[in-house]
């Protein structure tokens, strides 16, 4: 049998950023910065470490610099060069060698599943990942890698999921699963967003999906029957798929940060900062400074 490559992954990043406002009144959500890298780069990096090759970016009006960040900056280039800055210029070329990239404008965002049909065309007949930027996961093996090594095992659609607190499980996707070996799971069910008192578990899908082409007819079929929202939701298309194959959670190893909210935001810039070896030392100096324990994030 055939290894399957998973070579290719979606970046869906054409959502408006209202609840950074008015940060991104004029600059993409995606491009705010943890420490000095964007939110946004951290997902790809992960991506390419895992074995992608391909990153297709699902972008729409006001979000070309993303598409600037990833290019390449002949000029900016040519004056790093100019003045001897080769550690910068090597950092700057290394983003836009690291892969090949895609653009795909979503035009009016219709929810995931919109998001990822749109991609349908420059996926074509291939397993493919989707990463949400917002989830920055600081993990070894990278996340997306630990859920190709399940895909690899189990031959079917991964999603990655992450134990949450009962209280927080009406702002996730909750699945029912059996585990088949310690941190995957095969779903018998997922629920969007279900209070409290209906969750069938306490196991939230984060933002990673490894998908099969096979999802396409699924969402086609959603597209049809919108929700109340008037979006096509991935986790309906998801639905529709479990009825014909094995769907399998994976729990990721490692530590997930929510950049789509301004606390995870913010506790992302300090988690990163404090495993800067240039920054952790003067910093964990500044937080003792203020009174804060000195010991945070060691």
């Amino acid at each position: 049998m055939t290894k399957v490559t998973v070579r290719k992954a979606v970046f869906p990043a054409a959502g408006l950023g209202t609840r950074f406002l008015p940060a991104t009144k004029a600059q993409p959500k995606e491009m705010l910065p943890l420490v000095d890298k964007p939110i946004i780069q951290y997902g790809v990096e992960e991506a390419v470490a895992s074995g992608v090759t391909d990153i297709i970016l699902i972008t729409g009006r006001g979000k070309n610099a993303i598409e600037d960040h990833f290019d390449v900056s002949v000029e900016l280039e040519t004056f790093l060069e100019s003045r001897g800055k080769t550690e910068q210029l090597a950092e700057i070329r290394k983003i836009s060698d690291m892969m090949d990239l895609a653009y795909v404008r979503q035009g009016e965002p219709l929810g995931l599943g919109h998001a990822v049909l749109v991609t349908q065309s420059l996926i074509g007949d291939e397993p493919f990942a989707v990463v949400l930027a917002d989830d920055v996961i600081d993990a070894e093996p990278p996340a997306l890698k630990q859920m190709i090594d399940v895909f690899e095992e189990m031959g079917g659609p991964v999603l990655a999921i992450e134990e949450v607190p009962p209280e927080s499980v009406s702002s996730y996707g909750v699945i029912d699963a059996e585990e088949v070996r310690p941190g995957v799971y095969r779903i018998r069910d997922m629920v969007e967003k279900p209070p409290r008192d209906e969750a069938p578990s306490n196991l939230a899908i984060i933002g990673r999906y490894l998908l099969t082409p096979d999802i396409f007819p699924e969402l086609e079929e959603t597209a049809r029957v919108k929700d109340r929202t008037g979006e096509i939701q991935l986790t309906n298309g998801l639905r529709r798929l479990l009825k014909k194959r094995p769907i399998y959670g994976c729990k990721i190893d490692g530590v997930r940060h929510d950049t789509g909210n301004k606390l995870g935001f913010l506790k992302a810039v300090v988690y990163f900062a404090l495993r800067r070896p240039d920054l952790a030392e003067p910093f964990r100096e500044y937080l003792r400074g203020i009174g804060i324990d000195s010991t945070v994030a060691r």
